[in-house]
């Protein structure tokens, strides 16, 4: 946008364009600078270059290169035609940069680059590492038992204590309801039922599509047992139907996993009071389990608590007094990811053994004590099925039947290593499975599968068990976290 000029300083538009041709005429012919300096001066006082904007040697008709591109004629005629340039549109300059060629520092040869310079901001190479085996074994810096150690308390992140607690609370408040449920004339399929519905619905993983039960859900099949049964009695599809009575004694053991992670609790209820003393001596028989547990602790040292604390109680049945006895083959024991058994035990009784408990185990502390001999056998019926992780993939079955190889993938796929019972089964997507137990026999016969059977102390005994979970917590040396 132009300015107005005052009226003392305008010129004749006429006499400004000769003296300017004039100008550029002696400019162009003779080269005499000099002499036309004083016209210009006259007309527009000299500014400098940057208030301009034009670059020396432009009104010589130089570009920026230097170069004469004829810009000089093309002022004149623009100022003959009434000061306006002749075409709208603006000369392009073409760009002569060069791109930078990238240059690779290369080692000479012989060598005289110096490495710094071969390597700007980045690593040497490594050599060959090998690792230095001693033919002692006590040489050794880290020991096979410190790395498995560290290895496991490195597992113990907020994922672990999340699944654990979501785990636990399940437990917890579905165990709180049964309690309530649990009286004289209730069925075991019913409270069965209950315990699966309320585990499933809190952990929000029903365990119908295929591999919903491995992410969350049952960590073993309920777990029922009446009288002289110890463990592992559930009810089965098509089984007559057992009711809970008055002068029962019911152990109510059930499993809440979350990823893998299984919670494992058990309590004993009982109507009558006359089996108090016998709940009473195995309850804190597991509470003395409890509080002997953690990191170090002996588990030889355990056990004789335990024994020491429930053998002190005694029992009046039927006007007859007998002593309470620790069951001698069922044990505590640790857990390990989906698979509820572990390596390690804790028995109710003395025994002599060098295992401790660790940072990292987990643990179930459970006792069971009974009126009979205190040695159990293997009953009648089937409480569940565990796939045998050591059998391999296939399970060798290369003869096998097509039904049952369906099966075994089916079980790897809904359940794993975790145990299941036959109404697990029977409840999965698409109907359930079906015409199942002829290939069932083929693989518990193989061994790929294992199977449960209840076990039970004599008849007319009572049995009682509590359990819960615990570990040593590796923040505090002396601490054991209950469930």
């Amino acid at each position: 946008m132009g300015s107005k000029t005052p009226e003392d300083q305008r010129r004749s538009p006429n006499g400004i364009q000769r003296k300017i041709v004039a100008f550029l005429r002696a400019l162009l012919t003779n080269g005499a600078e000099s002499s036309a300096s004083a016209p210009i001066d006259a007309i527009n006082p000299s500014k400098p270059a940057a208030a301009t904007g034009l670059i020396k040697g432009a009104l010589e008709g130089e570009d920026k290169d230097g170069d004469d591109d004829g810009d000089g004629d093309r002022v004149v005629d623009d100022l003959k035609s009434g000061g306006q340039p002749a075409s709208g549109k603006k000369k392009k300059k073409k760009s002569n940069k060069k791109k930078k060629k990238v240059v690779t520092i290369q080692q000479t040869t012989p060598p005289r680059v110096a490495l710094a310079t071969l390597f700007v901001n980045e690593p040497y190479p490594f050599g060959e590492i090998i690792e230095f085996v001693p033919r002692d074994a006590n040489l050794r810096r880290t020991t096979a038992e410190e790395l498995r150690h560290l290895s496991t308390v490195e597992n113990m992140d907020d994922d672990f204590l999340h699944d654990y607690r979501q785990a636990a609370e399940v437990h917890r408040q579905v165990r709180q309801h049964v309690q309530t449920i649990a009286k004289p004339g209730v069925s075991m399929s019913h409270l069965a039922q209950e315990i699966e519905d309320g585990v499933r619905a809190l952990v929000d993983h029903q365990g119908i599509e295929t591999g919903d039960a491995l992410k969350a859900g049952m960590g073993f099949p309920t777990g029922l047992c009446l009288n002289n049964i110890a463990a592992h009695w559930t009810p089965n599809p098509g089984a007559k139907e057992v009711i809970l009575q008055h002068d029962d004694v019911l152990s109510v053991d059930f499993g809440v996993h979350v990823n893998g992670r299984i919670v494992d609790s058990a309590f004993t209820i009982a109507s009558n009071p006359v089996y108090d003393n016998l709940l009473s001596a195995v309850k804190a028989a597991t509470n003395t389990g409890l509080k002997e547990a953690g990191p170090d602790a002996r588990i030889s040292h355990i056990s004789s608590a335990i024994q020491e604390v429930m053998e002190s109680h005694e029992i009046t049945l039927n006007q007859r007094t007998i002593p309470v006895k620790a069951i001698r083959n069922i044990t505590g024991h640790d857990i390990l990811r989906y698979r509820i058994h572990g390596a390690k035990q804790v028995p109710f009784v003395a025994t002599q053994t060098t295992q401790r408990m660790e940072e990292g185990d987990i643990f179930a502390i459970e006792t069971f004590g009974t009126t009979g001999k205190g040695y159990v056998r293997d009953g009648v019926g089937v409480y569940g099925y565990g796939r045998n992780e050591h059998a391999g993939a296939s399970g060798g079955l290369v003869h096998a039947s097509s039904s049952t190889k369906a099966l075994l993938k089916t079980i790897d796929q809904n359940f794993g290593t975790l145990v299941f019972a036959r109404r697990y089964l029977e409840r999965l997507a698409a109907g359930g499975v079906k015409n199942y137990h002829l290939g069932m026999r083929s693989l518990v016969s193989s061994g790929v599968v294992e199977t449960y059977a209840p076990l039970v102390d004599v008849e007319g005994s009572y049995v009682a068990q509590f359990e819960h979970v615990s570990f040593p917590f590796p923040l505090t040396l002396d601490s054991c976290y209950e469930f």
